[in-house]
């Protein structure tokens, strides 16, 4: 097999390595337009399960770059005037050229021919005269884009400025995050060692920091000095240097670009490596990547009957790894790109939130990697919470909260999940039943179902109301049982169906409109929910002040039911959600248009239920951060000073969902998927928030909360199937100071906690 690699970076010299070690009579040509040892980046990081990678597939050249290595173990953050330092986290770092020339000999080693500072012609050209023709030129790759309406490249360039540099001055102690505010702007190095005498330091800023600094002007050495004079009191007198010799200017930055082709081969033409798919720098990866995606690709050409066959099953065994590894390099260089919002945290938690930043580390997988940081982490944030500080530490997940006068002993909540059980409005025994087990589980708080303010405002006929006397004596002795036998908390969520009113229970047809019996719904605008539902009516001025005073008499009756908390439900694409979103409101007077004109009519609603609920209990809004389809509905942006304004009249917490406005939304799904929006609403508006969504594990719970990314966490779909989910999730992670069991089930307690370490036993052993 004759084979060109059109590209002589680390994923063309390890393929054409990895091709001679299974095919030694293969002609494997590599071209390459520099010089041997030209190379325009510093350090190359690899974890210690990409260095087993390496070794499997041939311990002869891993070996060779595992001599080079300059190994750490711990991160450092320097921020506020502190620096963090956690371990465990098991990195290593080489010289790129040192990298290369290790790979270059290797590939001469084994035969394969190098054609150094030479032009690679168009893939085309090579096609004929080889029987696979690899793309391996990187980022900026010309055989991707020779053949982009084949491979159908997807590229996102993202907005932060970076410059790859190096120094002399020494980060051999740990991987080391440098955050410094200037008068421009602040300013981030991404700093560490890859030999005895040499670091990287990558500097990175937003673009109206680069802006502010005027750095589109600069010189490259003006660049480079204004760096070290940024980072003066780091660098301990050293300079920062460059090797991008053939770059003048500005240039010297980068926008990164985000690539993913749909499609990663053509005829006999295969992407590899940066061409493909690239992950930001700050995971870490991309060498990881190529280094992979090499072996496969080398293992399929050679296993299967045809190349055909090899590139489809290389595309289809890479791709999912790949996709997870971009989707963690997202988190991270979005975190980055939004830094700025972090940086008021007090240093413990700020690390916690770097470290955590692409979800990659969890909560129980930092407890492994040092857990003595961690506990001390645990520990400041249980004091930040208020509890005494001779309290035995515990996960962030059992902190206390407070909200007005309602104190919660912990912060799970039992998300409101639709029962279609009421009659006639009336919660039953069901209900009775299913908020007592949830209660005595363990959550701090527990939240009815949507409770509707009329019966024309139900969702379902089986969905329960409080607009009448019998709701109201149905719900109190709901209330009272959690009182009496538990100390959780119970909000009742308050709504109006709206457009999505008269429709079949949840186990029927969803959102579809019963087969009889049908009553006319109304919404912000006369705009059916679907194609199979009834339009409703625009409701009217004098509609508003009714349905209005429907809300003030359900929250009365919520005071009087015992209710600690209520939560006025603007979310989902009900009543008071249509008002918010563009996608259901069209309306030509005030209360439609611009988004203060749409907030007008939910704003009103919520200040006349605030009026009559008590002022020490607590009254929180659920919102739909996000419409997901684009601009033309409610967006991330919106959404804060959505949650802006509700604050402003008194919501004392938000509870922050997505979706669910629109038929046309385009949600994407995946873990704790929706919590980005409540760190967002959070951190930048500074308003204390609920997330929700996919969450389903206490380290989710723990990982959020720690981060500060929410206040509480509402867990759903979990409570379903577990009621006792807090009380199983603490014996999972080796709580054991849970005082909520239920005193007749302490010995189903003892068990379950004698089982959990016995199997944790095993699993250390």
């Amino acid at each position: 097999m004759r084979i060109a690699c059109l590209g002589g970076g680390p994923a063309g010299l390890y393929f054409a390595i990895s091709m001679k070690l299974r095919q030694p009579d293969a002609k494997v040509t590599v071209i390459e337009r520099n010089k041997p040892d030209d190379t325009f980046g510093w350090g190359v990081v690899l974890s210690d399960d990409a260095l087993e990678n390496l070794t499997a597939n041939d311990p002869q050249s891993a070996e060779a770059i595992r001599a080079s290595f300059a190994y750490w173990d711990d991160i450092a953050v320097v921020h506020g005037g502190a620096r963090t330092v956690s371990g465990g986290h098991g990195f290593a770092g080489i010289g790129r050229k040192k990298m290369l020339l290790v790979l270059q000999d290797r590939a001469r080693e084994l035969g394969v021919d190098l054609q150094f500072e030479t032009i690679a012609k168009p893939a085309s050209e090579y096609q004929k005269e080889y029987d696979l023709v690899v793309g391996c030129d990187g980022l900026n790759s010309q055989v991707r884009s020779e053949f982009a309406d084949h491979f159908k490249p997807n590229i996102d360039v993202r907005p932060c400025k970076f410059i790859w540099l190096g120094t002399h001055q020494k980060f051999d102690d740990a991987f080391t995050f440098v955050f410094e505010e200037t008068k421009h702007g602040w300013v981030w190095i991404h700093a560490y060692q890859f030999d005895d005498d040499t670091a990287t330091v990558i500097v990175e800023c937003s673009a109206e920091t680069w802006d502010n600094w005027g750095f589109e002007g600069m010189s490259k050495d003006e660049i480079i000095r204004t760096c070290e004079e940024i980072f003066a009191d780091h660098l301990d007198g050293h300079d920062l240097i460059s090797n991008a010799d053939h770059l003048r200017g500005s240039a010297v930055w980068i926008n990164f670009p985000r690539v993913l082709c749909e499609k990663w081969y053509h005829e006999n033409v295969v992407l590899l490596g940066d061409a493909s798919a690239t992950a930001h720098f700050s995971i870490g990866s991309g060498s990881r990547l190529a280094f992979d995606s090499a072996i496969a690709l080398a293992e399929f050409v050679t296993t299967e009957p045809t190349l055909e066959q090899a590139f489809a099953r290389y595309q289809e065994e890479r791709r999912l790894d790949v996709l997870r590894l971009q989707s963690a390099a997202r988190n991270s260089l979005e975190w980055f790109e939004e830094v700025e919002r972090y940086l008021g945290m007090d240093p413990v938690q700020f690390n916690y939130s770097l470290l955590t930043r692409s979800q990659r580390i969890s909560h129980e997988n930092l407890r492994l990697r040092d857990g003595e940081w961690l506990q001390s982490a645990e520990k400041w944030f249980q004091t930040r919470a208020g509890a005494p500080a001779d309290a035995p530490t515990r996960p962030p997940m059992f902190a206390p909260y407070q909200l007005r006068n309602m104190s919660l002993k912990n912060r799970v909540v039992v998300s409101p999940m639709a029962q279609y059980k009421a009659v006639g409005g009336c919660p039953t025994d069901w209900h009775l039943i299913h908020y007592g087990e949830r209660a005595k589980g363990g959550a701090g708080l527990v939240y009815t179902e949507m409770t509707c303010v009329s019966a024309e405002g139900r969702i379902t006929p089986g969905c329960p109301g409080l607009y009448a006397p019998e709701h109201e004596a149905a719900w109190q002795r709901l209330t009272g049982f959690v009182h009496a036998e538990t100390d959780a908390k119970i909000c009742c969520q308050i709504g109006h169906s709206g457009r999505k009113g008269s429709t079949q229970v949840g186990w029927e047809v969803m959102d579809a409109p019963l087969s009889d019996g049908n009553w006319d719904t109304m919404s912000a605008s006369a705009i059916a929910w679907s194609d199979q539902n009834a339009a409703p009516r625009e409701i009217t001025r004098a509609e508003m002040d009714m349905v209005r005073d429907q809300f003030v008499a359900s929250a009365e009756m919520a005071d009087r039911a015992g209710f600690d908390m209520i939560e006025l439900h603007a979310a989902h694409g009900y009543l008071i959600s249509s008002f918010i979103s563009p996608m259901s409101n069209v309306r030509g007077d005030e209360y439609g248009g611009s988004l203060e004109n749409r907030m007008r009519y939910p704003l009103e609603v919520f200040n006349a239920m605030r009026a009559v609920w008590p002022a020490t209990k607590p009254m929180s809004v659920r919102i739909s951060a996000n419409d997901w389809v684009g601009e033309a509905g409610v967006t991330p942006d919106e959404a804060v000073e959505i949650a802006r304004m509700f604050e402003a009249v008194g919501a004392d917490i938000i509870d922050v969902s997505a979706g669910q406005t629109s038929t046309e939304a385009e949600p994407v799904y995946g873990r704790m998927f929706q919590t980005p929006f409540s760190d967002r609403i959070r951190n930048e508006a500074g308003i204390s928030t609920m997330a929700v969504g996919n969450i389903y594990e206490a380290d989710h719970a723990n990982s959020i909360l720690m981060a500060g990314r929410a206040d509480l966490v509402c867990v759903g779909r979990p409570h379903l199937a577990d009621p006792y989910w807090t009380l199983h999730e603490a014996t999972k992670v080796g709580d054991r100071l849970a005082p909520d069991w239920p005193l007749p089930y302490e010995a189903g307690r003892d068990q379950a906690w004698r089982l959990a370490d016995r199997e944790a036993e095993v699993i250390r052993a």
